[in-house]
């Protein structure tokens, strides 16, 4: 990744009762963001108990992280995924952008900016 990607971390605790219906939205975001140009990476990981999960994502840069925030997976999709779970964690590594950050303000999130490292 070069120095302009954005990656995303997202802790979530998923509600009792709701893994059918919480993979099914997860389904759902997963073909939407295919479609995004500019999303590199958008794993989703389960605890082996199937109550937590962890959803990797990587930009290819803050433009491309805006346009997902503004697009149809967050806009229409999010709303229903916190129906099904609570958000424990949401970390930002790189520089999402000025309005990205005001987007990602409500949930809490904590921005960590690139400081070292090496990317290919």
């Amino acid at each position: 990744m070069d120095s302009h990607s954005v990656h995303i971390l997202v802790e979530a605790t998923i509600n009792d009762g709701s893994l059918a219906a919480f993979e099914g939205v997860v389904e759902q975001m997963l073909a939407g963001s295919q479609k995004e140009p500019g999303t590199r990476g958008y794993e989703w990981h389960l605890s082996p108990d199937r109550k937590r999960c962890r959803l990797l994502e990587t930009y290819a840069d803050a433009n491309a992280l805006l346009a997902h925030f503004k697009g149809p997976v967050v806009q229409q999709l999010v709303p229903k995924l916190l129906e099904q779970c609570k958000i424990d964690r949401f970390e930002v590594y790189g520089e999402p952008g000025t309005e990205a950050r005001a987007m990602m303000a409500e949930f809490g999130t904590e921005i960590f900016d690139r400081w070292k490292g090496l990317s290919r």
